[in-house]
């Protein structure tokens, strides 16, 4: 039986052209969900996908970096669908783990998509230092006020006090103290 997984890495990426591609390859069971592709972690929907998969069955995806975004965590899955007999098929790239040029092919493709992956934290991060040395990017704007702790703490009244009167958590006046 063929299950297909499909994921997007934020809420407001759609779906439906990979579920829609993943049923046009045959799929019985698609599997979605929007979250990040970086980490295994918090994706419930892949996990229960995994443990539902039975010797015979085959996991389709439209890309590998739909399945994951790190070498690791590539060969992870796919030593995981091994063990079970399970193959790995993707829609748009030539990766087939029931054959030797699939294999070979998936190990290349996962080194390419990390390697992407790095490029581009890279790249965000060379554009969060030019903001802050363009002074654009302060982060994020204070949710305490600062001078309304300062000046009630000098009226005398108590952390607790000062946190009550404005709606804040006690321990972030005594951090600000």
């Amino acid at each position: 039986m063929k299950y297909g997984y499909a994921r997007v890495s934020s809420t407001s990426q759609d779906l439906s052209i990979q579920t829609e591609m993943l049923k046009n390859a045959g799929c019985d069971v698609v599997r979605s969900e929007k979250v990040s592709g970086t980490s295994m972690k918090g994706r419930s929907e892949l996990e229960t996908l995994l443990e539902f998969l039975r010797q015979g069955d085959t996991l389709v995806v439209t890309r590998l970096d739909r399945l994951a975004r790190s070498l690791l965590d590539l060969s992870v899955i796919v030593e995981q669908l091994q063990s079970k007999g399970v193959d790995l098929k993707a829609t748009e790239q030539p990766v087939d783990t029931s054959t030797p040029a699939g294999k070979a092919f998936l190990q290349m493709l996962g080194v390419f998509s990390e390697f992407e992956t790095s490029l581009r934290k890279e790249r965000q991060m060379e554009g969060i230092q030019k903001a802050k040395d363009d002074g654009k990017y302060t982060g994020r704007k204070p949710s305490i006020p600062v001078d309304q702790v300062k000046q009630l703490r000098s009226e005398g009244l108590s952390p607790s006090a000062i946190a009550k009167q404005l709606g804040i958590a006690r321990s972030s006046v005594y951090r600000l103290l």
